[in-house]
């Protein structure tokens, strides 16, 4: 079973990660068994249960960046504001 980065689980609500611990336990378990077949839906499970806190992930970087390319913009002001004087 693939884990998800730390910065997903982060995000994922309570009861996403509580279902993602879960479905990783049976995942394991069916693994140790030699069920991969199993435990491949199992995995494809927690694909799709991860999908929102990626995009949470990827919404945060977009704010952040925004908020990078404001800051850049008023120094770029303030530069031109001296040069002016």
């Amino acid at each position: 079973m693939r884990h998800c980065s730390v910065q997903v689980r982060g995000l994922l609500t309570r009861a996403e990660l509580d279902r993602y611990n879960a479905l990783m336990q049976v995942g394991g378990y069916l693994e140790s068994e030699q069920q991969y077949d199993l435990s491949y839906i199992v995995q494809k499970e927690v694909d799709i249960l991860i999908l929102p806190a990626i995009e949470r992930l990827k919404e945060k970087s977009r704010d952040r960046d925004r908020a990078t390319a404001e800051f850049l913009e008023s120094l770029k002001r303030l530069e031109e504001e001296e040069d002016e004087d």
